[in-house]
């Protein structure tokens, strides 16, 4: 390892790897540890909670009575487990060499890993934070340094919405944002959105030997997901290409589909789930306007038969693409403390969008590979974590973010 990772910084990161703070679960174990730490270097936190108050976000301002503050952003969920095949425990948060091994005649030497769910994605980057609370308290800089610690991000974004609001109704306008998801410490300026739906379909029902007298819900659905189809061939064939991302233009795809109850029955229902990931180029909401408008005009022809047939749609999530500049004085900032030149662009969606709509400048910076998010064995490196404690305590001795 090239560069020295404090034993604290370490502990927390096993610490809250072992919280089990999966989107279905509260997290209020999480929120709670890090506001009694807080609490213990006279920080006051400001919790938001949801609806039922079994899930909160946290925001600490570090430095208070400094004109403005850098956030520090992290969600505190992760993604379930549920029929993944580890070689481990999803909750051990062990700490393991990787074996040696030759490759094509190169030696390579172990390299320590932190095990478990939420180890890159990204319970790492919130811990190196609150370990390292104590540098941004005692700071000199003439800027504070903000926690903003959401809930429910893998599942919509859901949580860090009511953050936002919130610290606007306090009248807390922060200079920019480094939200700390896994870029391997490159600065990310851009991202995909991501937006998603769910399409229910109400038929008539039958017996199969009189189908001219039914709306079978399946085809009909299945109509709108060769729409769907068809939008993202076109996508690939026709919309300009945006250079850096995996995949240089928008996508279309869909997830789920549900329906029937027979062999010899025409399904009066059925269901589907679709997404839409844009370009930041691209608007994500004229995608599913003609989407509806397909739907319409399908819905004509079914009422004819059964006034009552038809789509109905939900939205599950949208998360809007992001798309800053290497120019940005974050960026700059972020590119200096992490010793990189240049920056990057991520396929996937974070909370960057919502806090850039905000009107509050951001990058997205954080150890570890989204590579190893989600996945079975999930880790970060101790180097990566390393790199990322150097930046936050970099940034604890900044005086010049401009």
């Amino acid at each position: 390892m090239s560069l020295p990772l404090s034993t604290r910084a370490l502990e927390f990161a096993q610490l809250l790897v072992r919280m089990n703070t999966v989107s279905a679960n509260s997290n209020l174990e999480l929120i709670g540890f890090a506001r009694d730490h807080l609490a213990g270097l006279g920080i006051r936190s400001r919790l938001t909670y949801n609806a039922d108050k079994t899930k909160a976000n946290l925001f600490a301002t570090l430095g208070a009575g400094k004109p403005a503050g850098i956030i520090l952003s992290g969600h505190t969920d992760t993604v379930p487990w549920d029929g993944q095949q580890w070689s481990v425990d999803p909750l051990s948060a062990i700490v393991q060499d990787w074996p040696d091994a030759d490759h094509d005649g190169e030696h390579v030497l172990p390299e320590p890993r932190l095990y478990g769910r939420g180890s890159a994605d990204m319970k790492s980057f919130i811990a190196l934070a609150l370990a390292n609370a104590e540098h941004f308290v005692e700071s000199q800089s003439p800027f504070a340094v903000h926690f903003a610690f959401s809930y429910d991000e893998e599942v919509g974004c859901f949580g860090v919405r009511e953050l936002i609001a919130d610290m606007k109704e306090q009248d807390i306008k922060p200079l920019a944002c480094i939200i700390g998801e896994p870029t391997l410490m490159v600065p990310a300026i851009a991202h995909k959105g991501v937006y998603r739906y769910r399409c229910c379909v109400r038929g008539k029902e039958a017996h199969s030997s009189l189908t001219p007298r039914s709306v079978n819900a399946i085809e009909m659905a299945a109509r709108l997901v060769n729409k769907v189809r068809d939008m993202a061939d076109n996508f690939e064939r026709e919309e300009a290409r945006y250079d850096g991302f995996d995949v240089p233009y928008s996508t279309a795809s869909v997830g789920q589909f549900h329906g029937g109850i027979a062999d010899n029955v025409v399904p009066r229902d059925a269901e589907f789930r679709y997404e839409f990931r844009n370009l930041p180029t691209a608007d994500a909401r004229m995608m599913q306007k003609e989407v509806l408008l397909y739907a319409n005009r399908t819905e004509s022809g079914m009422r004819k038969i059964a006034p009552e047939a038809g789509f109905s749609f939900e939205t599950i999530c949208e998360i809007p693409s992001f798309l800053s500049s290497a120019n940005e004085p974050i960026t700059r900032l972020a590119q200096r403390l992490a010793g990189e030149s240049g920056t990057t662009l991520v396929a996937f969606g974070t909370e960057a969008g919502l806090f850039k709509g905000a009107g509050i400048p951001t990058v997205v910076c954080g150890p570890g590979s989204i590579e190893q998010a989600h996945q079975p064995d999930e880790f970060v490196t101790l180097d990566q974590l390393a790199r990322c404690e150097r930046f936050l305590r970099g940034l604890a001795a900044e005086r010049d973010f401009r």
